[in-house]
């Protein structure tokens, strides 16, 4: 049996139901092979771009898109469940309701994806102490929600950007074991600050002058498992 060495514990962890609009938090979510169930199960197309490489409607274009609240009538059971999104001004609609896309832009549609909508990698990791030393570098606090991760993880170092190290070896987290695949290559929508919507081009700009526009790593799941708020983090040897 290989050995492994302790590296941290599971602070936070958050799926989205809806691709770029508000994380879900969760106490613990049962991980399969395409990552935490119902996390990017819906995204909205943007009009006459069903064909292009990145059709999406995201915070690039809308970032009060972040005021949009989705989630599941049945948490744990997203597969069977209805998707409710709560709008800015507190109407609760189904996710496939015709005002929900009429009120996100002309034309805009949602479509589904049992396997999620992801841009690279099914799980994304970040340490508490990597968003402490951005916050640093830029000259204020940061809300990790920003950076969108699914996993955030308190390092046993006080070290930020610990998370680099751990490309090419497998974490267990909890019950879940983690092939760290590549850093995060990061894009504009790290700018939109999650509770103001504000944008701050001074993040992107700091993470590409600092860490080469990378900031936290992308995973894939070698063995599905629970996962919950507080359990240990090892890397394998």
């Amino acid at each position: 049996m290989a050995s492994s060495k302790r590296v941290g514990r599971v602070a936070a962890l958050w799926r989205y139901p809806v691709k770029s609009m508000a994380a879900e938090p969760l106490e613990h979510a049962e991980v399969a092979w395409q990552g935490i169930p119902g996390d990017r199960r819906w995204a909205f197309v943007r009009k006459g771009k069903v064909t292009s490489g990145f059709p999406w409607l995201t915070l690039r274009e809308r970032p009060d898109l972040w005021r949009y609240r989705p989630s599941f009538v049945q948490p744990e059971l997203p597969d069977k469940s209805r998707t409710i999104v709560v709008t800015p001004a507190g109407v609760p609609l189904d996710v496939v309701a015709p005002e929900l896309a009429a009120e996100l832009g002309d034309g805009v549609h949602v479509i589904r994806n049992d396997r999620g909508f992801f841009d690279t990698f099914p799980l994304s990791v970040l340490t508490t102490q990597t968003v402490a030393a951005l916050s640093t570098l830029v000259g204020t606090a940061l809300d990790v929600r920003r950076f969108r991760p699914n996993l955030v993880i308190e390092s046993s170092s006080a070290q930020p950007f610990r998370e680099d190290a751990w490309v090419g070896r497998v974490l267990r987290i909890g019950a879940l074991r983690v092939r760290i695949d590549k850093r995060d290559q990061r894009c504009v929508t790290v700018n939109v600050d999650p509770v103001t919507t504000r944008r701050s081009p001074a993040i992107l700009r700091t993470i590409a002058r600092e860490r080469d526009a990378c900031l936290g790593v992308y995973g894939t799941t070698v063995q599905p498992g629970r996962v919950a708020v507080g359990d240990p983090v090892t890397v394998e040897s």
